[in-house]
């Protein structure tokens, strides 16, 4: 067993248990209907008889369960870092036995954490990449025309007839009408697409393919065919590099070819440099908590697995679907995300423990009111009041820890 695990005994016997059973007694009493009693009002010797003593235990060991973990917490002395595993070792009429297994933060041994010899990439933005954000910056302001001849060419949209076949059967759900396929979004299963590149409006065509090894179980592999039908193309047309652009951008102080150039590439320059900065501060803290020893209970990583997933679920539900949607449309399990996310449930507690080790040996301190010119500070950005903030932030005990992570991070960097 590691060390910063703690198993502890508490017993709640005598009056104490006396008093949780009574209390137990009256809130099951409420809701039982004893022959020559009116409901609730059962004596409790002829409740035990009717019931036995043993119904009473469950709502007694909820009672009693908090007032015990708060008796194991004083007696350790210890701080858990996860809720404590917990088993009840006995139960009679007399007492309870409660055991938690109470979790600790694990011996960190700091290593270098500082000049640790990395340096930061270099921020170049090159002329063909000013020319690529341009052509996407146009692409979001391009109109939609129908190709009235001509055939489809990638990033056209084919509106098309089609119906799959799989064993000679029409497969379900693999048919539509008038569907909208822009050639290049990787919509339908691998050499849909680039069979009906090339193809003309009313031109009819059919498709033999295989469905991908790793598709759904039923069609994983298996031959199917579509017969396709292009009913019309429309093509993207991208609006002229002028002066109607650089406002439709937003950029009223832009006039020339050249000012826009210049401001693309700054725009791309100043995003590149807050990427190599996020860059150059996970390099930092990848190398420092590398030189650290601690040794991870596997509960802590799973404690963190489980934040990351309901994380993961509140993410979803922003796009309209649930977790179960996720298993199916990923043909994934509970067990499958679970294991996905261990390596950065790992990375995350490692870095965290080594800033809160970093913030121990360098004494880092934020004082109230160095929290509550922050918490002012971004509740403008917000546009909420600092209490609003705070509030929202959990408190201010919350934004000093964050203050100080940061700092910490600061030093990693040095």
């Amino acid at each position: 067993m590691k060390k910063n695990v703690h198993e502890i005994e508490i017993t709640i016997e005598g009056k104490e248990w006396e008093t949780i059973l009574d209390k137990s007694f009256k809130k099951k009493n409420k809701d039982v209907k004893i022959d020559g009693f009116r409901k609730g009002t059962a004596p409790k010797y002829v409740y035990i008889k009717k019931f036995g003593i043993e119904s009473l235990y469950m709502d007694a060991v909820d009672m009693a369960v908090e007032s015990a973990y708060k008796k194991a917490l004083d007696e350790s002395k210890v701080t858990p870092v996860i809720e404590p595993a917990l088993d009840v070792k006995t139960i009679d009429k007399d007492k309870v036995v409660f055991k938690f297994t109470i979790i600790s933060k694990p011996e960190i041994k700091l290593g270098d954490y500082t000049k640790l010899g990395i340096k930061k990439d270099e921020v170049k933005v090159s002329k063909k990449e000013v020319e690529q954000e341009i052509d996407n910056l146009r692409t979001r302001f391009a109109e939609i025309v129908v190709k009235k001849d001509g055939i489809v060419n990638d990033k056209d949209t084919a509106v098309i007839n089609f119906k799959g076949y799989v064993d000679g059967k029409e497969l379900e759900g693999g048919s539509g009408e008038n569907y909208p396929l822009e050639i290049g979004s990787n919509t339908f299963i691998p050499g849909f697409e680039e069979n009906v590149k090339g193809m003309k409006v009313n031109e009819e065509k059919s498709i033999d393919l295989k469905f991908p090894d790793n598709y759904v179980p039923d069609l994983a592999g298996k031959a199917v065919k579509f017969d396709v039908k292009v009913v019309e193309i429309k093509e993207r047309v991208l609006p002229e590099i002028n002066e109607d652009l650089y406002k439709d951008l937003g950029f009223e102080d832009v006039k020339t070819k050249e000012e826009f150039e210049a401001k693309i590439k700054s725009q791309l320059e100043e995003s590149k440099e807050h990427q190599n900065e996020e860059a150059y501060a996970e390099k930092c803290l990848d190398k420092a908590a590398s030189n650290m020893k601690v040794d991870l209970n596997e509960e802590i990583i799973d404690d963190e697995v489980h934040r990351m997933m309901h994380q993961f679920e509140d993410q979803l539900k922003t796009q309209g679907l649930n977790i179960e949607q996720y298993y199916q449309f990923t043909n994934t399990t509970h067990e499958d995300l679970h294991k996905q996310m261990e390596p950065e449930a790992t990375k995350r507690v490692r870095y965290r423990y080594l800033l809160e080790a970093v913030i121990e040996a360098e004494k880092i301190e934020v004082t109230d009111k160095e929290a509550e010119d922050k918490a002012e500070e971004m509740a403008k950005d917000y546009g909420m009041t600092k209490l609003e903030f705070i509030e929202a932030y959990g408190n201010i005990e919350f934004i000093k820890y964050d203050m100080k992570m940061r700092k910490a991070i600061e030093i990693v960097q040095a």
